[in-house]
């Protein structure tokens, strides 16, 4: 799988044809502190007044670093297709070399820092239900008002949440029928493919 790189972002990783490698492997270094801590102005500041350029330059330099090291992370694409991807930018074989060797350097720091920032999503621990039926009231004698209430039990962060919800039988065999359906739409090749690529 190939990266897929706008016209943007390819004149943003042009500048780095423009310094030498040394300078290509700090701006990898400030691309995973990046991602780490957040934008820092007074390094790009830094830089820019070393290189005698404008400082946007650099940020944007940066940035399309990052964008290039998580995006191939993300996707823990293969040294060839990272080679093939970087390719279409035009470097130099020095180049390609530094920022392939950048990208196994840092690919797995890269993914467990995006997991740490991936939001944390409660998870199902228990289900009890209850099927409630009123057969009739002071006004209506002959009714029948069935209602599902369910008690979910969550787990997130280690705690662990109760909701409660209470719907209708039709309601609820709609929303059974909707999860089947997306439980089956799971089961092919295409979302195999892009749930293998997630991993």
């Amino acid at each position: 799988m190939l990266l897929v790189l706008s016209e943007e972002h390819k004149e943003h990783l042009g500048f780095l044809t423009q310094v030498d490698s040394a300078v290509v492997g700090e701006f990898g270094r400030i691309a995973v502190e990046f991602l780490r801590k957040g934008t820092n102005p007074k390094i790009y500041e830094g830089a820019a007044r070393k290189l005698n350029v404008s400082s946007d330059i650099i940020q944007h330099g940066v940035e399309g670093l990052t964008y290039l090291l998580t995006e191939g992370s993300k996707l823990m694409i293969s040294e060839i297709d990272f080679q093939d991807s970087v390719l279409v930018l035009g470097f130099s074989e020095e180049l390609n070399k530094l920022l392939l060797q950048l990208y196994l350097d840092n690919r797995k720091e890269i993914r467990s820092i995006l997991s740490e920032l991936a939001p944390k999503l409660p998870s199902y621990h228990s289900l009890e239900w209850r099927l409630d039926v009123q057969l009739a009231s002071r006004s209506l004698r002959q009714q029948i008002k069935p209602a599902v209430t369910v008690k979910l039990h969550l787990d997130q962060n280690e705690d662990q949440t109760t909701k409660i919800l209470q719907t209708d039988p039709a309601t609820l065999l709609h929303l059974i029928q909707q999860l089947e359906q997306a439980l089956g739409e799971m089961k092919t090749n295409h979302c195999r493919r892009i749930v293998r690529n997630i991993k």
